[in-house]
């Protein structure tokens, strides 16, 4: 079995192709949905995202992502400490996942990727682009916001395109199962 690791910036549709790719029958971890899960569920994580950011981030089994971005991104020390709380859990939780794939491959969707070091967990990495003007468009339809924003959100994003092992282009002109099937076919003779 290969781990494959997607990335992508924002409007890219790493997210999308991810779909499509369990849409054909493999395993993908959503690295942000798993890691929310994790923060509300896993009572040792939780434990010490309310002891570094207060109970009040939580309501009953939400955990309230907006009142959290808006403390960590204004204080980067705390957004390490947080970071430094849920990556390893994050990791540990794939590795003990990959246990139990019996596909030819299990994919670990991330935005963060390479800056979390789940990178170092896949046997080869993605990084799915778009035009920039095509994942702007995407963004404010999909957010419902303003184009400077989106704009400052792009350029706040690294990207990863040369250190991937394959760069596929979701630019709108060919499907989304073709994506996925080329992602599938380029790796399976690795």
């Amino acid at each position: 079995m290969k781990i494959i690791g997607i990335t992508g910036g924002i409007g890219s549709g790493k997210s999308v192709i991810s779909a499509e790719l369990r849409k054909a029958g493999y395993p993908v971890y959503d690295t942000d949905a798993e890691a929310k899960r994790l923060i509300v569920f896993a009572p040792e994580v939780r434990a010490k995202v309310e002891q570094l950011l207060g109970k009040d981030v939580f309501s009953g089994n939400t955990y309230l992502t907006a009142r959290v971005a808006e403390r960590v991104f204004a204080d980067r020390a705390l957004l390490h400490q947080l970071n430094a709380i849920v990556h390893p859990a994050v990791r540990l939780d794939i590795e003990q996942q990959v246990q139990h794939v019996q596909k030819p491959f299990f994919f670990v969707e991330s935005a963060i990727l390479f800056e979390s070091g789940f990178d170092s967990l896949c046997d080869f990495t993605v990084c799915v682009t778009a035009p920039e003007e095509e994942r702007i468009r995407r963004v404010i339809t999909r957010d419902h916001t303003d184009i400077d924003s989106v704009r400052a959100r792009l350029r706040a994003q690294a990207d990863h395109a040369d250190q991937a092992d394959l760069v596929v282009c979701n630019d709108g002109k060919t499907s989304l199962s073709e994506l996925a099937g080329q992602i599938v076919r380029t790796f399976n003779h690795s």
